[in-house]
């Protein structure tokens, strides 16, 4: 049973807040420290949950160095996606002019605008909370965001990452923190083993790359995964087509379901037959007998241009 969505709402900082818990453990820094992670998850009753993929960071150096690592300005405009207790939320209230978080958890949700508010209470009125599942996020208060910074749930990271680089086309640059596995693939170039449908979508938007390993030992509680960082600067614009990006997903769909066929059998069931297929391949200069791990987003981009190709092919031509 997939989680309860809840009603999407905005709340903002006051400082004066109530501060969810005392923290006995306090230092001249306002970022939270594994101390503080703890005593907030306690005072909460939050035991982070692997069905939302919950690994907090407790490190303050190594929220410091993903905001460095993400190039954060102070006159950008930054949304976060699954901010959980706040550790980096506060790095990024430092750098940032303002920073939207969206949160799904109830709980989270409700106590993080308080956090803000005792810890950096000068910048609280900089911070926005979007109670909301970012997948049906398609709107946010206050100026376009100009940046994404976030430390994603392992088990929806690639479809909240699309569903954001599409939703929020202001955002020019991206840094996520994804399972090393996934980092990999978002980052992988055509002819990789690891090659696949999120390199080739998020290079539709984006030029990609990994931007550095982050170790296990700075989450609470640690994963049985490493993780990495990806970088995302925005392409100027999408690959030059005529086809839709709808159209261009279609394909490059197909051409991974089956990624071990050729793409004349792969691409049969898109186009109508295998012949209809190769016609589409022919006609955007694809070889019928090269995979999909090969190809580049223009070249899918091309197949998707040529489907009146497969269209045009007469029934029964094999």
């Amino acid at each position: 049973m997939s989680p309860r969505v809840p009603p999407a709402g905005v709340t903002r900082a006051a400082p004066g807040a109530p501060y969810p818990c005392p923290v006995t453990s306090p230092t001249p820094d306002a970022l939270l420290g594994p101390a503080d992670i703890r005593e907030l998850a306690a005072a909460l009753g939050v035991r982070p949950t692997k069905q939302r993929g919950q690994n907090f960071v407790i490190d303050a150096n190594t929220v410091r160095r993903i905001v460095r690592t993400a190039g954060v300005r102070p006159d950008d405009v930054v949304v976060e996606v699954g901010p959980g207790l706040g550790s980096l939320t506060l790095a990024l209230l430092e750098a940032a002019d303002r920073v939207t978080a969206v949160e799904i958890d109830d709980v989270l949700a409700a106590a993080l605008p308080a956090t803000v508010a005792a810890r950096m209470p000068g910048r609280a009125d900089r911070f926005a909370l979007v109670h909301s599942d970012a997948m049906h996020v398609t709107e946010l208060p206050g100026p376009a965001p100009t940046a994404l910074v976030a430390n994603l749930p392992y088990n929806v990271a690639v479809p909240v990452l699309l569903h954001m680089l599409e939703s929020f086309p202001s955002i020019e640059r991206t840094l996520v923190m994804v399972q090393s596995e996934v980092a990999d693939r978002l980052a992988a170039a055509p002819g990789s083993k690891v090659y696949g449908v999120p390199s080739v979508k998020a290079n539709w938007y984006a030029e990609v790359k990994r931007a550095g390993a982050i170790g296990r030992n700075v989450f609470w509680p640690a994963p049985n995964v490493d993780s990495g960082l990806v970088s995302l600067v925005r392409r100027a614009e999408p690959p030059k087509t005529s086809a839709s990006r709808r159209e261009v997903f279609a394909v490059v769909d197909a051409a991974f379901a089956q990624r071990r066929k050729t793409l004349r059998a792969a691409l049969a069931g898109w186009a109508g037959s295998a012949a209809a297929a190769e016609a589409a391949l022919v006609a955007a200069g694809v070889s019928p007998q090269a995979r999909g791990e090969s190809l580049t987003v223009e070249e899918f981009a091309r197949i998707a241009e040529n489907a009146e190709h497969a269209e045009n092919k007469e029934p029964g031509q094999q």
